[in-house]
């Protein structure tokens, strides 16, 4: 029995898990070029939990620290955001969430050993506890070159991890989607019981069923957790990862996307 053209790309469609629409538009040739992309770097990337965005990861970038500039000027040194952070340091990295030996681990070599004995001593401090422990870390300084390597190459790893773990099926999702779900976790953690966690389970299905529009929405509702006039800065993040996921479903050339 002959299968006419659009019955054959429907079949490899289904294969690559997109919309079967016998169309062989920017989504589907999305969907070739990442199995095509796998298979040539399978050597130099053997194991890899998502694959995003140039953009978007350079959009979290923005979030945490906003520029290189704004760093120098305001975050070389360790602050306190506020809320139920901890002392943070570098990109984001906030203390109150990591364990010492992660510490130790990811910033050996990289700032004297002198003062990752003093952050270690901040470790697990979060809200209050935090607040009123920064002036014993205040003299530590974190070249902003230091952070960036340490966000890519410690950072971003571990928490694509977690983003994978919490939501199966993210990595099958555009890569604008898998950078700003990314972002999220890198933001909020991977809880998702609880009342404040409401939108991050609910996105765990949508997730799933690949619905980009339903991912945004709950994205957006998570602004109800935090007052805009104390906290602006969330409400705008919150957006802006919302409008990149519903763009995201565009082609992307080999050059934009990086593996985690």
């Amino acid at each position: 029995m002959a299968f006419s053209v659009k019955e054959r790309l429907m079949a490899i469609q289904r294969a690559l898990d997109v919309d079967d629409d016998g169309i062989l538009g920017p989504v589907t040739l999305t969907a070739i070029e990442r199995v095509v992309t796998k298979r040539q770097d399978d050597r130099a990337h053997p194991s890899f939990s998502l694959i995003a965005s140039r953009d978007g990861l350079k959009q979290l970038i923005e979030f945490e620290i906003s520029s290189p500039q704004f760093y120098y000027r305001n975050l070389k040194k360790p602050i306190w955001p506020g809320g139920k952070s901890g002392i943070t340091i570098g990109i984001g990295y906030d203390l109150g969430y990591h364990r010492r030996w992660q510490i130790e681990q990811d910033w050996r070599g990289h700032i004297p050993d002198s003062d990752i004995e003093r952050l270690v001593g901040v470790v697990g401090l979060r809200g209050e506890d935090a607040k009123r422990a920064l002036r014993r870390v205040r003299s530590v300084s974190i070249p902003f070159e230091s952070a960036r390597r340490i966000f890519y190459e410690s950072s971003l790893p571990r928490y694509a991890k977690d983003t994978r773990r919490i939501y199966p099926g993210v990595q099958r999702l555009p890569a604008d989607a898998q950078a700003m779900l990314l972002s999220l976790v890198y933001n909020r953690g991977t809880a998702l019981s609880g009342s404040r966690r409401r939108e991050m389970k609910a996105i765990k299905g949508h997730v799933r069923r690949k619905k980009l529009d339903r991912i945004a929405d709950e994205i957006r509702r998570m602004k109800r957790l935090w007052d805009e006039n104390l906290l602006p800065g969330l409400h705008t993040r919150r957006d802006a990862e919302a409008d990149l996921v519903v763009g995201a479903e565009r082609a992307y050339q080999w050059s934009e996307l990086i593996y985690l």
